[in-house]
């Protein structure tokens, strides 16, 4: 005899839970509906079945040998729907979703977010890509809070180990100083002659950021001076048209500061920049984040 098979997922989860308590008031309790309810439907299973699963009597309630042997293959059903309502929430997630890129410095490189963004959106038209810009008091850029899903950021990062990164452009350091400093007449500066002047430092916050732009590794031990603490691009100009002092500055930044009154000369002596796009490594193999990195690798040509 062929038995009906449109059960309902409900009517497997009720028989379940009252298997497992072998106690209808504390099934009931347990599903959130009332005892008679749960005695109905299991009653209409059993109909539907033809046969009794659940033996009631003054002692309670014990599993027949028909309900024992649907118990295994109950619990497995219930555990594939979850599987299955899981897969397809994460699917409704990811159409309506939004990947937050954090960035300090806008990268002016050449285009390079609309770049990306025409890319991505190419192969991702239901993600909405939000711009998340963040003071430099974070060197990650929002990664580390979990305010940002990617970041464009500088290495290195404080904590490096927990980030994976694709990098987007490599380039040589320059010196950012008034146009009145006396090195401002050379073509080139080499990074000797800057160790006796005060220069502008990230806040101490940012850590091995900080002391990779003071080039902590090319003053041989001499501890650099501080003229002033920047946070932002703004701050940056300000303290350089003042006179506070003199800062490294990627080549690809230098047009965010030479604004008036401001020059940037290369240096030698000091080790290239390295600007990349990072996110947290446990989020790496997260379908927007690799849609995004592949992007920026495709834009960049470093496939």
């Amino acid at each position: 005899m062929a038995m009906t098979l449109d059960v309902h997922v409900r009517d497997l989860r009720y028989f379940v839970a009252v298997a497992e308590e072998l106690h209808f008031t504390h099934a009931a309790e347990r599903l959130y509906v009332s005892q008679p309810a749960l005695s109905k439907q299991i009653r209409a299973l059993e109909r539907q079945l033809g046969i009794e699963l659940l033996r009631r009597d003054r002692h309670g309630v014990a599993l027949t040998d028909a309900g024992a042997a649907l118990l295994p293959h109950a619990r497995r059903v219930l555990a594939d729907w979850a599987e299955g309502a899981a897969a397809v929430e994460a699917a409704r997630a990811a159409q309506r979703s939004t990947l937050v890129v954090g960035m300090s410095t806008s990268p002016v490189r050449g285009g390079l977010l609309p770049a990306i963004r025409s890319r991505f959106t190419a192969a991702r038209p239901e993600t909405v890509i939000r711009l998340r810009q963040v003071n430099w008091e974070d060197p990650t850029a929002g990664l580390a809070d979990g305010a940002a899903d990617v970041a464009f950021v500088w290495l290195p990062l404080p904590g490096q180990e927990r980030y994976g990164w694709t990098v987007v452009a490599e380039e040589p350091l320059m010196v950012a100083l008034p146009d009145t400093h006396p090195l401002a007449d050379r073509t080139e500066v080499d990074f000797t002659d800057l160790l006796d002047e005060p220069f502008l430092a990230l806040p101490e916050s940012t850590g091995p950021l900080r002391d990779y732009w003071l080039a902590l590794d090319a003053r041989q031990g001499r501890p650099p001076r501080i003229g002033a603490e920047i946070a932002s691009t703004e701050e940056t100009y300000e303290a350089l048209t003042a006179g506070l002092g003199v800062c490294l500055v990627a080549a690809g930044n230098v047009p965010l500061l030479t604004l008036g009154g401001v020059t940037a000369r290369p240096v030698r002596g000091v080790t290239p920049s390295r600007y990349v796009l990072a996110w947290r490594r446990e989020d790496g193999r997260r379908p927007l984040v690799r849609a995004y990195a592949e992007a920026c690798r495709r834009v960049t040509g470093r496939e």
